[in-house]
């Protein structure tokens, strides 16, 4: 049974002991995973906006943050505090329609996304067979928002930003999906659950990374460029066009972007976690540590922590690819335009299309190894 509706069938039948209606019932529940979602998709951004803080402050040889709340743990708060009350100014020569949809197209999708990402085993929103597809498909409506709020600042620097960033979306949308889609066809599957089930059993051994290194990287470096971050943030190099796409924009609307920024990076940072290095899988299998301190593993006690410590499996895993790319941003130069797009089209490009042949070659070869 699907994860999801059991657990709203479980959450609609309790409701309805205390004496709602079914409909009452229902009407409670169907906001509850979407509030559920955007909360955890925020706490992760703060916690990502504050590692960008530290890990750069360590990069320089600085303190960073430490005064606002303990090791400045409250500096994100106050960031999101302050945006919000700033004032939003429209450009008198700006399309208002357009200057106002294209931050908030940018930011549905990404949160969108979520939904389909399994933070633990039973842990999602909805297992969705096809999660995978959807996924890209949302990313896709990402950079329609960026063009939009280029084009509609009436600004030159905004319009190159949005120009470079659709550009720059559009040449790492398709190796990024064709590195996902060489996991999707050892998994038989779209659906994350499967793809995670898939690579469990056999601990570190098992996982995805092993038999797609290629494909690890091929996804690293796309979704890094998606998410404009360095050595890719040409949509937005201060240097060259002030803020790009975001030059206009202040107050609400700048912290969309902001927030869509980092949403976007926790979210790859979650897909790699999940595709290549197992989710909530442990290195080590279930089974053989419950051997190892004599506990059945049907033991109540010991699925409720394993659980536990699955969620931690899956957000460790992620953060660390959060890690590389705040040091990346320290360590690495800006490329040019034209490097990003040769990189993309005459490099990433080629190289996604043979590893998934490759791919596909060896499972009908090595069908045990994978996935046949």
């Amino acid at each position: 049974m699907n994860p999801g509706i059991d657990l709203q069938q479980r959450f609609i039948e309790t409701l309805m002991g205390y004496g709602l209606s079914p409909g009452a019932a229902k009407a409670v529940w169907l906001p509850l995973p979407l509030l559920l979602m955007l909360i955890g998709a925020t706490v992760g951004v703060l916690v990502a906006v504050w590692l960008e803080r530290k890990i750069s402050a360590a990069a320089q040889q600085r303190i960073g943050p430490e005064f606002i709340g303990p090791l400045g743990i409250l500096a994100p708060v106050a960031d999101g505090i302050k945006l919000v009350f700033k004032e939003d100014i429209v450009p008198a020569e700006a399309d208002p329609w357009l200057f106002l949809l294209g931050p908030v197209i940018v930011v549905i999708p990404v949160f969108l996304s979520y939904l389909i990402v399994p933070f633990g085993q039973n842990l999602m929103i909805t297992d969705l067979g096809l999660g995978i597809f959807l996924w890209i498909a949302l990313s896709s409506i990402v950079p329609i928002g960026l063009l939009m709020a280029g084009y509609a600042s009436n600004n030159k620097y905004a319009l190159i930003g949005g120009l470079r960033a659709a550009a720059q979306s559009i040449s790492y949308e398709i190796p990024l999906a064709l590195a996902v889609l060489a996991v999707v066809m050892m998994s038989n599957s779209l659906s994350t659950v499967d793809i995670v089930n898939q690579q469990s059993g056999y601990g570190i051994l098992g996982w995805n990374v092993w038999r797609q290194p290629a494909g690890l990287l091929l996804f690293w470096i796309s979704a890094l460029a998606e998410c404009e971050r360095m050595p890719f943030d040409l949509p937005e190099a201060e240097e060259e066009i002030v803020a790009g796409y975001q030059t206009e924009y202040s107050g609400m609307k700048f912290a969309l972007f902001y927030l869509g920024s980092y949403v976007n990076l926790v979210l790859s940072a979650l897909l790699v976690s999940v595709l290549y290095l197992g989710g909530w899988d442990f290195p080590i299998p279930i089974g053989l540590l419950a051997n190892w301190i004599h506990i059945s593993p049907d033991n109540a006690v010991l699925q409720i922590v394993t659980g536990g410590l699955g969620i931690v499996m899956t957000l460790l895993k992620a953060y660390v690819f959060v890690f590389i790319a705040i040091l990346l941003r320290w360590t690495v130069p800006r490329v040019r335009i034209d490097q990003l797009l040769d990189l993309g089209w005459k490099f990433l490009l080629p190289i996604g299309l043979v590893n998934l042949l490759m791919t596909a070659g060896l499972k009908l070869a090595f069908p045990f190894a994978f996935g046949g």
